[in-house]
């Protein structure tokens, strides 16, 4: 679960860069769910590790949650729509 999730994090960082883009950004609507599913998938894989075992995990959480939060201060800067 933990390599999923950091994979799925870095897909979700790639996507929210191109969506930085200002005619692009409008995706963002679809980046800050598919970004908490994979925060959802991450806090699984932290439940079901052990102690020692949840690094990528963590890392996973940590990326999607930054990409939720980036996501949704650009949609909030421009009214969501650009």
């Amino acid at each position: 679960m933990g390599l999923i999730s950091v994979l799925w994090g870095i897909v979700a960082m790639v996507w929210m860069i191109f969506a930085l883009i200002p005619v692009i950004g409008i995706t963002n609507w679809l980046l800050i769910p598919f970004a908490a599913i994979g925060a959802i998938i991450a806090a699984i894989g932290i439940a079901l590790s052990r102690p020692d075992n949840r690094g990528r995990a963590k890392a996973g959480l940590i990326l999607n949650v930054v990409v939720v939060v980036v996501a949704t201060l650009r949609l909030g800067m421009f009214g969501g729509v650009l």
